[in-house]
């Protein structure tokens, strides 16, 4: 899933650099909402993985 965001970041950024601002602003809040639903399942994971006690 990072690895889509980071995909979508790299798209706004061509996307603004050529002047195409509604595609630049569509990929860029992809890229972020991609990046907080990763970090929130990574959170969950790692608090799984204590709860449960493995190693």
């Amino acid at each position: 899933m990072l690895r889509w965001a980071v995909t979508f970041l790299i798209i706004a950024l061509i996307a603004a650099l050529f002047g195409f601002g509604g595609i630049a602003g569509a990929s860029a809040g992809v890229a972020q909402i991609l990046f907080f639903i990763f970090v929130a399942l990574f959170v969950i994971s790692l608090v799984a993985r204590v709860v449960s006690g493995r190693s």
